[in-house]
């Protein structure tokens, strides 16, 4: 049962990367770099936001530009030409699309995965560290499953969820989406990807190289975390123990 689970949540997962076809989303302006613009027109806009593309990629010993820099073996895609933050030519399964407008779309989605998965990242162990103490504090039940792992679709435990939570959670990120809609409305054409103006530690950059260094930082974090919680949720399946007592030299400190 819980291998038919993951073969399902695996075909999910690649499936929200997928493309939309609906004409909205074809439609939809992207508006960090024009699909009907001319070439130059969009190296000069991409340029304004994030600065130039370093010269050649030297770092790796790959002085061809054509080449990708995370596989140097194999052509770099073709709207991958490093001007993006985080962009390493890395693209094996042609995600990217043959447009800038698709590429827009897909970076502003692994934007946002990424902060969900650096959310749900701490989150995990937390719930299996601390959720009984806090459930016993307050006369609350415990929502652990029985081994003690955090409720997910293959541990199970999700019925136990108050649907009131649910209902907050859904609205609080309907109104984050709709201030991010907002936002690109405003700020049409100079909108940064991913940009949905929080930002109350005023964290971001003026100029435009560290802006491209602040969101590159993100994308990094932002990918490590998905592959964590994509590694959680699957050991738990597994093995059936907590990942705080899988790994727990990593969660509870010597001595405590």
């Amino acid at each position: 049962m819980k291998s038919t689970l993951i073969i399902l949540t695996s075909v999910c997962v690649a499936n929200s990367f997928v493309v939309p076809t609906h004409p909205h989303f074809r439609s939809f302006s992207w508006s960090a770099l024009k699909a009907d613009d001319n070439d130059n027109d969009k190296k000069d806009l991409a340029e304004s936001l994030w600065g130039k593309p370093p010269e050649d990629n030297k770092n790796n010993n790959n002085s061809d530009k054509s080449m990708s820099i995370a596989l140097p073996f194999i052509a770099r895609p073709q709207n991958l030409d490093g001007t993006l933050p985080g962009d390493v030519g890395f693209d094996p399964f042609g995600l990217s699309g043959s447009d800038k407008q698709t590429l827009m779309y897909m970076r502003e989605a692994e934007i946002k995965h990424g902060r969900l998965a650096m959310l749900a990242v701490v989150g995990w162990p937390m719930a299996e560290l601390l959720d009984k103490s806090i459930a016993k504090l307050f006369g609350l039940p415990n929502l652990l499953t029985k081994s003690g792992e955090s409720p997910s679709i293959l541990n199970g435990g999700l019925d136990k969820i108050n649907p009131f939570y649910w209902a907050i959670a859904f609205s609080v990120g309907a109104l984050v989406e709709y201030d991010a809609m907002k936002k690109k409305e405003a700020d049409g054409d100079k909108y940064l990807v991913g940009d949905c103006g929080y930002d109350v530690l005023s964290l971001m950059p003026e100029e435009a190289a560290g802006k491209k260094n602040r969101q590159t930082s993100e994308l990094k974090h932002g990918r490590t975390a998905m592959m964590a919680i994509l590694g959680f949720a699957v050991q738990e399946a597994l093995y059936n123990v907590p990942v705080v007592m899988e790994t727990p030299q990593f969660f509870h400190p010597i001595g405590f």
